[in-house]
């Protein structure tokens, strides 16, 4: 960001936003019980088994970091794919957003509510609408 965000970057906005969800996660703390650290599974596989077809492991994966944008797949596939960094991964995600995104309506109730504040504050301040 600069000029006191006057001038800021799509992309940052989306980087800083995966960094700052994995420090949420790590500052929450990591739940550690035997089904977390799957101790039956690692007694049962043993230490040069296969875990990724494990029930367990299919299980918990996906409580794990979730990034839209860290690309995670080994450099072969990612070379094969592109080869797309941070960046541009970023500019991308943040590109869909601008174009795509539709928010959701707020119920009526809300939308009378603030129309209501607005209308109010319009005429102390003699503002025609």
């Amino acid at each position: 960001m600069l000029e006191l965000g006057l001038t800021y970057d799509y992309a940052q906005m989306v980087m800083d936003n995966e960094m700052a969800k994995m420090i949420k996660k790590s500052v929450c703390g990591i739940s550690v019980s035997d089904e977390t650290l799957a101790i039956d599974v690692i007694k049962q596989v043993g230490t040069a088994g296969n875990f990724i077809s494990e029930e367990h492991t299919f299980k918990h994966m996906r409580s794990q970091s979730k990034s839209k944008v860290i690309d995670r797949r080994m450099r072969e596939v990612w070379l094969a794919d592109g080869g797309k960094d941070f960046t541009e991964r970023a500019y991308e995600v943040a590109r869909s957003i601008l174009e795509d995104y539709q928010p959701e309506s707020l119920p009526e109730s809300v939308q009378a509510e603030l129309r209501a504040i607005v209308e109010e504050i319009e005429k102390e301040y003699g503002v025609n609408s």
